[in-house]
């Protein structure tokens, strides 16, 4: 008697870097994709979608930021954050590239590091090409995302498709109609994938 093979449950996961919630995802997130059977749906998004608005963001960044940095002592990381005024949408379009190349990995946590553990303004590309250099992603692959129509077309049409499901935060992590929004919630994922059985042996 043969065993049905196992289908990999799809997480879509919506992120978007400008978000230091998302910086402490990172650290934990690519980590499911090796325990359980399961294939990750990268959604990247760009400018301010998925975060709060400009106004609402002025007022709610001292807390975030009181917030965040104890996370990060709880969790014994660096939390320096970035300009104010950075924009992620030129990191979010390279990712996709990243992930074309399979290193998708290693560009989000080290886009993510520098931007959240060093402070660096991941809105100029040359942040972003010593990213490459790091991880092995050359220029000519970074240089196909800068200015890519399709690119942040794609990002927009995930923020899109992110509202239909009723998404409206970021990190969130959608399974069939269950959504687990929010870095404290890797763990609820876990559980939810633990119950489907997909824990891999």
């Amino acid at each position: 008697m043969t065993s049905t093979p196992l289908v990999p449950a799809e997480i879509n996961l919506f992120f978007n870097f400008r978000s230091p919630y998302c910086y402490l995802a990172s650290k934990r997130m690519f980590a499911i994709f090796e325990d359980y059977h399961t294939k990750m749906i990268w959604k990247p998004f760009g400018g301010w979608s998925g975060r709060s608005a400009p106004e609402r963001a002025k007022i709610k960044i001292p807390l975030v930021r009181q917030d965040v940095s104890r996370h990060c002592r709880q969790m014994g990381i660096p939390f320096v954050p970035p300009p104010i005024d950075t924009d992620p949408s030129l990191a979010g379009a390279i990712s996709l590239v990243a992930e074309e190349e399979g290193l998708l990995q290693p560009f989000v946590v080290e886009v993510m590091r520098k931007e959240w553990a060093e402070g660096r303004n991941i809105g100029e590309l040359e942040v972003l090409l010593e990213v490459g250099e790091e991880i092995g992603l050359g220029r000519g692959a970074i240089s196909r995302a800068c200015n890519n129509e399709a690119l942040l077309k794609q990002m927009a049409l995930n923020w899109a498709e992110a509202q239909v499901k009723g998404v409206f935060g970021v990190p969130t992590f959608v399974v069939d109609d269950q959504i687990f929004w929010g870095n404290d919630r890797i763990d609820s994922l876990r559980d939810h994938l633990h119950d489907l059985r997909l824990r891999k042996i």
